[in-house]
């Protein structure tokens, strides 16, 4: 296959975020938002390629290439769909049950920091400011509990996600 085609399914899939969100559409992998919600903490901790589709941006991930990015009119939807709104909350519900449940995140430098600042400007972007301030208190509770847990950068980035400067 040529590159073309492959940029084309890209396209395919950034076109289905929005259905993803609101419940009635799949991920690349033809997962849908249910099952990735089932998912266990292992399987969570495991794949790498979910988070973008549970909290897209208007970037692209520089870890999953082909991932969904948000246009505007993505931004737009997302934000008016009340269906889609509940399904970032409920996906918001799932990842910080994983965060409560897990330890091993709790280390400078581990991968789920880039996931946990992804979370928050998300959810900030996309209609929840609120939810995305009150799941940064909780990871930074968590943080603050075991001291040296996050660098210096780390925190700054999701301070700059909370106040929708990322």
């Amino acid at each position: 296959m040529g590159r073309g085609n492959k940029l084309g399914i890209g396209a395919q899939m950034a076109a289905g975020v929005v259905q993803f969100l609101n419940g009635t559409g799949i991920d690349h992998r033809g997962r849908s938002l249910e099952d990735i919600l089932a998912w266990p903490d292992d399987q969570l901790e495991m794949h790498h390629d979910y988070i973008q589709w549970l909290f897209p941006l208007s970037q692209p991930s520089a870890a999953v290439l082909g991932s969904p990015v948000l246009s505007a009119a993505d931004i737009e939807a997302i934000c008016a769909d009340p269906a889609a709104q509940t399904n970032l909350l409920r996906a918001l519900d799932r990842m910080r049950l994983f965060y409560s449940g897990t330890t091993h995140w709790l280390t400078p430098g581990n991968h789920n920091h880039l996931r946990i600042t992804r979370i928050i400007s998300s959810l900030h972007r996309l209609g929840q400011p609120a939810a995305a301030r009150d799941f940064y208190e909780f990871v930074r509770a968590r943080i603050d509990a075991e001291p040296g847990s996050a660098t210096p950068l780390t925190l700054s980035f999701w301070e700059k996600a909370v106040q929708g400067r990322h």
